[in-house]
């Protein structure tokens, strides 16, 4: 592994873990066994480094939600397979990384603001379109209205004034807020895959 994938990998494990404000480049440069003048000749600053660390994260992001929508049977399995990747993303996730991005690294958030709200919201606003032509999703809906609020009901669980204690319970919290999302979207056939596509979860989760 070369030297700047290395620094990138542990960097993004170490934000991911303690969040990105209390994580210095000291820390860092101890962590990685290296001085922090070799690091600085890798990244400049801690700016270039969050910023390097979050672009790898949504290049990674992009690349699954399109594979995801290959391999998926129909659009509520695409949904599955997608949550599965966002429970593996915040398993572990320090809640407090987004909010920290926001305040002290203002223009990498911005870069995933526009992320969210332009490659993330056509994905969600297409998979709802397809779902209604499937009749798997009510007809009735306003697609722009529920794409928005998919999207924004994502990030809640990581708002600690409306979660005061969601450093062990992101998963959770997801967990409930996609089930209430895609049955208040969801007609009775996308209900019934619903129920099903739970279900092989479940018995997944048992047989480990």
């Amino acid at each position: 592994m070369e030297t700047k994938e290395r620094i990138l990998l542990r960097a993004h494990e170490l934000f991911h873990k303690y969040g990105v404000r209390s994580v210095s480049m000291d820390d860092l440069a101890a962590q990685l066994g290296m001085s922090k003048k070799t690091l600085y000749q890798y990244y400049t600053d801690k700016d270039e480094l969050v910023d390097a660390v979050f672009a790898t994260t949504m290049e990674q992001n992009q690349a699954q939600c399109k594979l995801d929508r290959q391999r998926s049977e129909n659009p509520i399995h695409e949904v599955f397979l997608a949550y599965d990747m966002v429970q593996e993303m915040f398993a572990n996730m320090n809640p407090s990384v987004l909010y920290e991005m926001q305040k002290y690294h203002p223009a990498t958030f911005k870069k995933f603001h526009d992320y969210k709200n332009g490659f993330l919201y056509q994905m969600l606003r297409t998979n709802i379109e397809n779902g209604i032509k499937e009749e798997l999703y009510r007809a009735d809906i306003d697609v722009d209205v529920l794409t928005r609020y998919r999207i924004h009901s994502i990030m809640l669980a990581f708002d600690p004034e409306v979660f005061p204690n969601n450093r062990t319970r992101i998963v959770h919290i997801e967990q409930q807020l996609l089930d209430l999302f895609l049955y208040g979207l969801a007609t009775v056939k996308g209900q019934k895959l619903i129920q099903k596509y739970k279900n092989q979860r479940t018995k997944k989760l048992e047989v480990k």
